[in-house]
């Protein structure tokens, strides 16, 4: 990826929380929700962060808006450092990072109008008189499918899927460069996250718009991602491009996660691979790789020795442009 196509590039971010210390207790570990995660993201690009509940998907996003304070690292927009910036110009640059929540409802304001929603960040900005904005307002509503006549209802007045839309249309108001996409599928049904998808991919193709996309879903994520990034306890352990990442995955953990995905084809054997174990806790880390005491593959080696994210160039057609896929073993 050339450095002018690039629009956001983390580098070992860090986000650890410390827990209060009871009265004539010992003090407790950190807990390392991010630690050291490093990845980037090119202009109009879908980068998907995936991997079990608790393993920092979410943190890490919102640290990239600083919507968290990172513990260290850095988080770069298009060059320029955004934990260095105090909070006004913080404040400024959020015009070109927005965000898309999980939950539709609880991310909107119930007392507020569907239009003063979606108006409220030109408000915020001082962008357009109260003619311009409104009219800009009706025509946000027509690209993510409202009627823009709706502008006068309230949140409630809204299905899911509506207003998860009009969570879209609040977050293309300042015309982003990125959109940070912290699961907005999963609170829908199946027929809806289908359009809301499509929504997302044609705003794209349209704006150029970047999305850092955070899922569970690995069919959506297959359907929607350039790139798919494999997190496990606060780790990036692969990355890859949509197509090689679902066709031949590396890391032991990315082949168990894509072994749970249902097969369509009721005649056609699953191939389940079970992961033993829970999850170890992110206040206490395994030493060396942190997948080693529930990996199949695991040697002495892992338990010792943290492997490092290593690009694996894949030449397999001269034609085509040359891909990397990162993988963070010590066997693969």
């Amino acid at each position: 990826m050339s450095s002018k196509n690039t629009l956001l590039v983390v580098d070992q971010l860090k986000k650890h929380y410390t827990t209060p210390r009871k009265w004539l207790s010992k003090s407790r570990p950190p807990i390392q929700a991010v630690d050291g995660v490093s990845f980037s993201v090119a202009r109009g690009e879908t980068l998907s962060l995936v991997g079990e509940s608790g393993c920092g998907k979410t943190t890490t996003a919102k640290s990239v808006m600083r919507l968290v304070e990172p513990t260290s690292g850095s988080v770069k927009l298009e060059g320029e450092e955004l934990l260095s910036l105090d909070n006004e110009q913080m404040r400024l640059r959020r015009r070109d990072l927005q965000i898309i929540f999980q939950d539709p409802y609880a991310s909107l304001n119930p007392r507020l109008s569907a239009g003063d929603i979606v108006a409220e960040p030109l408000k915020n900005f001082g962008l357009g008189s109260s003619a311009e904005r409104k009219e800009r307002v009706q025509w946000l509503f027509s690209k993510v499918g409202l009627r823009p006549e709706a502008t006068k209802k309230y949140p409630h007045e809204f299905s899911g899927g509506q207003r998860q839309r009009l969570g879209i249309a609040r977050a293309l108001a300042l015309n982003p460069k990125l959109i940070v996409c912290d699961e907005p599928v999963s609170a829908l049904d199946v027929s809806v996250q289908a359009q809301v998808v499509n929504l997302l991919m044609d705003l794209q193709e349209e704006f150029g718009i970047a999305y850092l996309f955070v899922a569970h879903d690995l069919a959506v994520v297959r359907h929607i991602s350039h790139r798919v990034a494999v997190m496990y306890l606060g780790h990036i352990v692969e990355v890859a491009d949509r197509e090689t990442l679902f066709s031949a995955p590396r890391h032991p953990y990315t082949e168990i996660l894509l072994s749970a995905v249902p097969v369509p084809n009721p005649r056609t054997p699953a191939k389940r691979i079970l992961l033993q174990g829970d999850p170890p806790s992110p206040a206490n880390p395994p030493s060396g790789c942190r997948f080693h005491t529930r990996c199949p593959l695991a040697q002495p080696i892992c338990k010792e020795q943290q492997p490092a994210l290593t690009a694996r160039t894949l030449d397999d057609d001269d034609s085509l442009p040359r891909r990397e896929h990162w993988v963070a073993c010590h066997f693969r």
